[in-house]
């Protein structure tokens, strides 16, 4: 059997929103050539394979400001940071 993978559309929101926490919009990304669809939908797909989404959830919810950091063991976390980084 392989991995069980989470809901598509809640796995876009959360990458999405975890970017915008960070202060990225991946769309502007893909638009400025930063990020590739592939490597966008990796990310997507990365996150429905983690087993930190509740975490990840409870972490987004008690951001108020923007970070620079994602939340802790994010599956995406070394691709939001070099992004940032380019800012």
């Amino acid at each position: 059997m392989g991995q069980y993978l989470g809901d598509p559309a809640r796995h876009f929101f959360m990458t999405r929103s975890v970017a915008r926490t960070m202060g990225l919009s991946l769309s502007e990304e893909m638009q400025a050539g930063t990020l590739d669809a592939a490597a966008y939908a990796r990310m997507v797909t990365n996150c429905r394979g983690c087993a930190l989404v509740e975490a990840c959830e409870q972490w987004l919810a008690q951001q108020s400001d923007l970070v620079n950091t994602p939340p802790p063991g994010c599956c995406n976390g070394d691709t939001l940071t070099k992004l940032c980084r380019l800012h």
